[in-house]
């Protein structure tokens, strides 16, 4: 059975690919990331769904992406409700570079040995 490692936050779309993934016959490894992120219900909603698809492996990293600062979802500022998306500049939510962490996170398990077999 082919693996894949899959970003899990816990939301809809992470949830997604792992449930696809594994319905079409991968072994999911899923990996969390606790980036400093207010919201830690998602850490929660991301357990539940590892064990729901059945993930051979779940890990939880921490990477304090807040010692960076800038974005209200790590805690500067409060996160805005009702924002306008017509509004112009980068939205208080934006976390500086967070995907692009989180996808060398991804990659560099991915190409370990973990997903092989551990």
């Amino acid at each position: 059975m082919p693996s894949t490692v899959v970003l899990l936050s816990g939301g809809l779309d992470s949830a997604t690919a792992a449930a696809l993934a594994r319905h079409e016959g991968w072994s999911v490894y899923a990996l969390t990331v606790r980036y400093g992120q207010v919201h830690a219900g998602e850490v929660e909603a991301a357990r539940r769904v590892a064990a729901a698809v059945g993930a051979v492996r779940h890990v939880e990293l921490d990477v304090n992406l807040a010692a960076f600062g800038g974005s209200s979802l790590v805690g500067d500022g409060p996160i805005p409700k009702d924002r306008s998306l017509a509004e112009a500049g980068i939205p208080s939510t934006y976390v500086p570079a967070r995907n692009t962490v989180l996808l060398a996170l991804a990659l560099g398990w991915a190409r370990s040995s973990a997903p092989r077999g551990s």
